[in-house]
Formats: C-alpha cells, structure tokens, sequence
C-alpha cells in the first residue's frame, strides 16, 4: 500500500461500499489472511472484505485499482506454494460469504456455483439430485480456489482436473469489468479458450465471482482396495499394466512405505508398512465383478503381495481418509515442526524412476519424509517436516525439492502437476517454459497492466 492517507481513503470508501462488518482492518483477521498452509513466510494484508455477490467484488477491485493497492483473492487458504500470502499487502477479497450454489441443471448435468463454496459443501447439496461433482483434491478446498490452481486429486485418472470440468466462470478483470469466459455449452469452436487461459492463473489475471461445473450421476456400484506391493516399480508397473489393460480405474494413489508408517499412526490403521496402491472403480454389479477380476489378474502378474476389497460405504471411507489425511498424519507426527509439501508431475513411463529418485533424496536429506502420489497420471507429492527456523532445514528441503523438479524436467514433465506455481515454483518457469512465459508475461500486462492482482505469483 502506498501509505496511511491511501490506507484511510481506500477504507472508508470500502465501508461505504460494504455495509456493515465486511470490510475489516482488525489485527487477528489480518493474520488469519496472512499465509496458508506451507511453510512460506506470512505477510499481513492492510484490509480484509467480505463481499456477497459480483457487483461488490466489481466494486472492490474498481477502488483498488482507484488507489493504484494490489488485490488478493481467498478461498480457504490451502494452498500450498504461498498462492494466496498478500505479499505486497493491500485488499485480501475472502469469499467466504459467496459459498451458494445458484443453480442446479440437472438434465444438462451443470451446476453454477459461488467460488467461496467448498467442495464437501457442494458434495453434500449435489448428492439430492444423485450427483456429484469428480474433482478430488483431498482438501476441503473452496471450489474457487481449486479452479484457481487448477487443482486435480485423486480422480483425476477417469474424470480429468478442474480445467477438464469447468464449462463457464464470471471473472472480475483488474479495471472491475465482469466477463464470462465460456457458455454452457458442451462444446464450442468459438474465440479463444478463456476458461483454459484464467484457470490455473492464481488470481493473477481475475477474480472469479461464479463457476459452471460438469457433474456427473453417482455410480451404481463403488469398490475400493488396497494392493500391498514389495517395491514401487512393482507398484507403478501394476499401475500401467492396468491402465494399458483397459480397467475403467477411478482412483488409483500411491503411498510409500513411511507415509504407510505415519498413516498407521494417526488413522490407526494396521497396514503393512511397503509401497502400496489405493485403487477404486466405478459402475455397474455386473462390469465391476469383471474389471475387478481382470484387475486381480494383473496386479498378481505384477508380483502384488496381497489385495484386499472395500465394498461396504464404511470401509472405503475408512481407507481413502488414512490417505487422504497422510498430509496431516505426518504434522500430527511431528509436533513443532511445519511441512514442506511438493509436487511434480512425469510421464508415467518415467514414474517409477522419479518417484526412487526422490525417495533417496529424502534420505539423504537426513529430514523425515514420505511420498503420495496419483499415480495413474504420473502426479506425486513429497512431504517433508521441518523446523521453518532452522536455515540448514530450509536448504535441505529447497536441495530436495529442485533435484525433483530437475528430474521431472529433464523427463518432459513439470514443476507442479496441481498445487500451482504462486511463489515457491517461481524459479522453474523460465526453464519449463522458455519463450512461452513471455507470451504469458504479455498476457498478465494486457488484462492487468498495473500489476495489482495477486502481485508476485506464477510471473516474475
């Protein structure tokens, strides 16, 4: 912010704006908006708004950039690579009180939504009209911080990522403009692809204000399983195998053998502690009983030590929420010590070798760490504890986390498959890109040549 005489203007011209108590400069909300879930370092922002609809989120940015004040868009503050810290300070936009669903089309198979909605949210409302929305990021994310950075999850493998199910959102531009960046319309050969160029842009390029997603009938039949394997080529091979083979695999996660450890640990699980696959198929009694024989087949050939089925609602949920709160099992583990969560994206001919490489990295680090992946895509993470005051943690973790990206680059993948850029993969887009992000600079300098939105992420 420019200083105290912009900070009173800009506030009092936003209470006048936002009636009541939505527009805030209180200390403990300032911190609460000051970081998110990494290990990045917080920064306060200068005020916080609670805007209710899209005029209000129109009006807000046309005032900032009025007084020349960058503007942050929050979710529910999970990222991961500092996506949301309002490092320049200025006007945090929190959508919590955007957290409708508008409209259900049901016969079109749409739903159009507030961006501060959460995924559980929308799961719980969709399940009445026997539908439900695939993206499955494990966080209870808001839907739209996940279509901000493009977030995927586990599965993605049969259903695509947040850019594969996104038809149309209203975006607030950095002068206060509101467009629409698709139709709802199945497909289109109309304009440029807008949806594709603002989801994944972090707040850089918009605010989004609503979004049109696909939805898609809950299947008729769920089977879950767990496959035990002796090393993680075996694991990834069956992987491929099952991929190649045609089974219609709606979930397939990989867990190393210490994420197995501290998931025994938390969830009280008693699984054995070797690389294994969290695997689950969708469809109908008769289509599953084949696929799940063709699927017990193939994992044997792969030297699978044992499978085992979930079939009731209870175990499946038992076994996807110990991989889902692996994150969490390991900080539960860890006490007083912050979590370095990366990730990288590979060819998944090129998996098995990434995900051994940075299994010894993590080793020879000498910090405490496991390894997750969605597998069937060729996306895995790395968690990593550390002590944020210990610089020689920090150095470690950075070494970790550069030999991965290196790894991935040097095999055509990329630095980040689904938590984003903002400022922790930064350094990595001159070299994935090339020529490209200059293109993307030009773009950032067209839709917001002030540079006021979320200033600092994905463009240098």
């Amino acid at each position: 912010m420019q200083g105290t005489k912009t900070n009173t203007e800009l506030l009092a011209e936003l209470q006048e704006t936002l009636a009541g108590d939505r527009v805030t400069t209180n200390e403990t909300i300032l911190e609460q908006h000051s970081s998110d879930e990494s290990y990045h370092t917080p920064h306060l922002p200068d005020i916080v708004v609670f805007p209710e609809n899209s005029d209000e989120v129109s009006a807000t940015v046309k005032l900032a950039n009025k007084y020349r004040v960058p503007v942050v868009p929050y979710g529910y503050g999970s990222s991961l690579e500092a996506n949301v810290i309002p490092q320049q300070g200025g006007v945090v936009v929190d959508f919590a009180n955007m957290n409708k669903i508008l409209e259900v089309r049901e016969d079109d198979f749409l739903v159009r939504v507030q961006p501060g909605i959460t995924r559980s949210q929308l799961e719980k409302e969709l399940k009445k009209y026997g539908l439900f929305f695939t993206v499955d990021p494990g966080a209870d994310a808001t839907l739209g911080g996940m279509a901000s950075t493009n977030a995927s999850g586990t599965t993605s493998v049969k259903y695509g990522i947040m850019r594969d199910n996104v038809r149309d959102m209203e975006v607030v531009l950095a002068d206060g403009s509101i467009i629409h960046t698709g139709s709802l319309a199945a497909k289109s050969s109309s304009g440029y692809n807008l949806n594709g160029l603002f989801i994944g842009s972090e707040g850089t390029l918009g605010c989004f204000t609503e979004l049109t997603l696909k939805v898609i009938g809950i299947p008729e039949h769920i089977m879950a399983a767990r496959a035990e394997f002796t090393s993680v080529d075996d694991a990834v091979d069956a992987v491929i195998a099952i991929l190649q083979g045609g089974v219609p695999i709606a979930r397939v996660e990989l867990a190393d053998e210490e994420s197995i450890k501290q998931m025994n640990l938390y969830s009280e699980t008693d699984y054995s502690e070797v690389p294994t696959l969290f695997l689950e198929l969708h469809g109908n009694e008769a289509g599953l009983k084949q696929d799940i024989a063709f699927m017990e087949e193939i994992v044997s050939d792969m030297r699978c030590r044992q499978i085992e089925f979930e079939t009731d609602t209870a175990g499946r949920n038992k076994l996807w929420e110990a991989r889902h709160n692996a994150a969490y099992a390991f900080i539960h583990n860890h006490p007083g010590r912050k979590q370095m969560v990366t990730d990288v994206c590979v060819p998944i001919s090129e998996l098995a070798g990434a995900v051994k490489d940075a299994r010894a990295a993590i080793g020879e680090s000498g910090l405490s760490g496991g390894i997750v992946g969605h597998v069937g895509d060729g996306n895995y993470h790395i968690l990593l504890m550390l002590d944020p005051e210990n610089t020689d943690d920090i150095e470690r973790a950075n070494h970790v986390n550069e030999r991965i990206v290196d790894y991935a680059l040097e095999r055509g993948g990329t630095c980040t498959g689904e938590h984003g850029v903002g400022t922790g993969k930064q350094k990595y887009q001159n070299r994935e890109h090339g020529h490209a992000l200059d293109v993307m600079r030009q773009i950032k300098h067209a839709l917001d040549p002030d540079g006021l939105l979320n200033p600092g992420k994905i463009i240098e």
